[in-house]
């Protein structure tokens, strides 16, 4: 929002232009640099108001001012993600793409980047059975042997909600998994990359994974 001086001036130069009396000018102009507002911070975040609200109920304006009264521009990722799931009730996967989204919108990150300056790589898929049975891929260690050649360190994990692995390279990942009914999908997070070419190519490896686990729970199902 402009300045008080500011939006004073902007109001009466729009009165000027329209013949409106002082308080409907002053609530066109509020709606237009909220609007604005709004466009800018979709387009940072790389995520549509509509989309968020759906998911989160509150619009990126909404969660750019609670994250800024939590002091989001001091605190360290996990503290906002936990906030966010432990004081909003948001998902997990969710409150990943609100803190992501609020880091880009203040200029803590670019895309890809994380805080750290490191770089993260987001892939995500559907898959045609339960959640029970995709959160097993992943957590036991004999059957993500069949289809994932990566040989990862268990981290922690949280059943049917998300696993987070170590991998042999030090970078780390972190699978999150939602229920939709008859189906369930995850969304991995691979960070701790170096830079935006290791961020291509880790894409291009899940999705050849994730193509090996499709192929591994059509024959298990």
């Amino acid at each position: 929002m402009p300045t008080n001086k500011d939006l004073k001036r902007v109001v009466r130069e729009r009165m000027s232009k329209t013949g409106e009396s002082y308080t409907a000018a002053r609530a066109r102009v509020v709606a237009k640099h909220g609007a604005e507002r709004a466009d800018a911070f979709a387009a940072e975040a790389g995520m549509s108001d509509d989309a968020v609200f759906a998911k989160t109920g509150g619009t990126w304006a909404d969660w750019v001012d609670a994250l800024d009264a939590f002091g989001g521009m001091q605190r360290p990722r996990r503290e906002i993600v936990d906030h966010l799931q432990n004081d909003h009730e948001v998902a997990p996967w969710w409150a990943q793409t609100v803190t992501v989204g609020y880091e880009r919108i203040r200029g803590l990150r670019q895309k890809t980047q994380r805080r750290d300056g490191t770089f993260e790589a987001n892939k995500s898929k559907t898959f045609p059975v339960p959640i029970a049975a995709l959160y097993r891929a992943f957590f036991d260690d004999a059957e993500r042997g069949i289809w994932l050649e990566t040989k990862p360190t268990m981290r922690t994990c949280k059943e049917l909600v998300s696993v987070r692995m170590l991998w042999p390279d030090d970078t780390q990942v972190q699978a999150y998994f939602t229920d939709r009914g008859d189906r369930a999908s995850v969304q991995v997070q691979h960070v701790k990359l170096p830079d935006k070419e290791a961020v291509a190519r880790v894409k291009e490896d899940w999705a050849r994974r994730f193509e090996a686990l499709a192929a591994h729970l059509h024959k298990s199902d």
